[in-house]
């Protein structure tokens, strides 16, 4: 489940796609700056539209579906009702609203945010499940709080759905512990009732009920098994599960995800770290930047063409940083956050192409970002999400990097879902599911020729960063 719409694969133990679908979800609207929300109860409706296209698909082959597993964008929260349907919007990953909330969870638990490296942000899921049960009408009906995979599943088994203990990082829950914090609840007013019982990823959660079996043409009794948040498992698409891996996931935003033996803590709370399964630690951070910039600026037109227009014109003499909206979560944090443009455009093409070398200046600062706190990625990088597909942006990304990426497009969230669906079903473990179907690539070295070009624009976003105020990181500067 993604913001734009879900998207749904079957493949098989060897991680081949057998059917693909999808079914748009309704757009995010922003009532006021700084708000994100989406109509989460869409959110079914489009379930079941692309589950029975991908059933359609399959034919007779459906019968043999072994598990399926549920994952969607991180900090994306909703209440239920006690029908679990949602009550009012759903606030997505990017909704800044609840700084007060964010500040005061902070406070109330940061011993132990501290020993987890993270600092609460109000784009977290926990601050706005708050922000949430503060509304009267809200509030007074809430029966449960969840996360947008939670709905699914929920709807998927037939009755009331655990949660993992990956998207359940931002809300709130202490992998280390394997606890709810009790303090920052209390502190918030979130009575711990209302939580959803946390369990490891790929875990089992249940079986496909029989209504949801008939609205989807799934197989009755089919396993339910628990994702992780959509760049953890494109992250496992991609195959960088292991210590020192990294990818670029490059869908509607960027996310940063690597793999490392030991916890990353960052003091100013923009990387954090999941928890893999097999013990070790996946830190990261996820932009608020992304192919989204070019949705918003030039809509659905001529991306290719414009591609073609960007890989002639060379580097921008302008530059760009396309952040959508208000506030930016990493590689820094910055409520007030907006995106600027340095110099005079020229026309379309180039502020096409100052679009595109933007993203790959976020993405280098987030690699810095990791770097300096220990967290450093062995080239290549492995490059994955919808942007990826684009030959001309790898090569920019791979020249302002200064390293190699391996482009797998193809190593998607919905193929990070398959993987965490045949742990334990296909094969005996996530590792084993991993290093079977995680997809291969192709190799982009960076272009010598625009390598000083792009060096002097990154270091153009960088002064207006720190100009800004926004870069280096400090302390606290999270919920400011």
């Amino acid at each position: 489940m993604a913001t734009a719409e879900v998207r749904a694969i079957a493949a098989d133990a060897g991680g081949r796609p057998r059917a693909v679908a999808r079914s748009p979800l309704p757009a995010p609207v922003s009532p006021r700056p700084g708000w994100s929300e989406q109509d989460a109860s869409a959110w079914w409706p489009a379930v079941v539209a692309a589950l029975s296209q991908l059933a359609d698909r399959l034919g007779s082959d459906r019968r043999s579906l072994a598990a399926l597993s549920v994952c969607s964008t991180s900090g994306t929260v909703v209440a239920l009702d006690g029908g679990m349907a949602p009550i009012g919007p759903a606030l997505m990953y990017a909704d800044q609203r609840a700084v007060p909330e964010a500040q005061a969870a902070q406070r109330s638990g940061a011993g132990r945010w501290e020993s987890l490296g993270l600092r609460i942000q109000p784009s977290f899921g926990l601050p706005k499940w708050a922000w949430l049960l503060s509304q009267p009408e809200i509030g007074a009906a809430a029966a449960r709080l969840a996360h947008a995979c939670d709905v699914a599943v929920g709807h998927l088994i037939g009755g009331v759905p655990p949660t993992d203990w990956s998207h359940a990082l931002k809300s709130g829950y202490d992998p280390q512990r394997r606890e709810w914090a009790a303090e920052a609840m209390d502190a918030l007013a979130i009575p711990a009732r209302l939580l959803p019982e946390v369990r490891r990823p790929a875990e089992p959660a249940g079986r496909v009920c029989r209504e949801a079996a008939r609205a989807t043409g799934l197989p009755e009794g089919c396993e339910v098994r628990l994702g992780m948040t959509d760049g953890c498992a494109a992250q496992l698409a991609a195959g960088a599960s292991a210590p020192g891996r990294f990818v670029s996931v490059l869908g509607s935003t960027l996310v940063l995800k690597g793999a490392s033996h030991r916890l990353i803590a960052d003091p100013a709370g923009v990387v954090y770290s999941h928890r893999h399964p097999g013990g070790w630690w996946l830190p990261g951070g996820a932009s608020s930047t992304g192919a989204r910039a070019l949705a918003a600026g030039f809509g659905n037109r001529r991306l290719a063409e414009l591609d073609d227009l960007a890989a002639r014109h060379g580097p921008a003499r302008v530059v760009i940083y396309p952040l959508i909206g208000r506030g930016e979560r990493f590689p820094f944090a910055a409520a007030g956050a907006e995106g600027f443009t340095l110099g005079d455009l020229a026309g379309e093409v180039e502020r096409y192409r100052a679009t595109l070398e933007g993203v790959a200046f976020v993405e280098r600062l987030g690699y810095e970002r990791l770097a300096a706190l220990g967290a450093v990625a062995d080239p290549p990088i492995a490059a994955s999400g919808g942007g990826s597909a684009s030959p001309v942006w790898n090569r920019i990304r791979a020249a302002v990097l200064g390293a190699p990426l391996v482009a797998k497009p193809a190593a998607s969230t919905a193929l990070g879902a398959c993987i965490l669906a045949a742990a334990g079903s296909l094969h005996p473990d996530l590792a084993a599911a991993t290093a079977a179907m995680a997809v291969a690539g192709e190799r982009v070295n960076p272009d010598e020729d625009d390598r000083d070009a792009l060096e002097r624009n990154y270091q153009r976003f960088v002064t207006a960063v720190i100009q800004r105020g926004w870069w280096p990181p400090e302390e606290g500067a999270a919920t400011s």
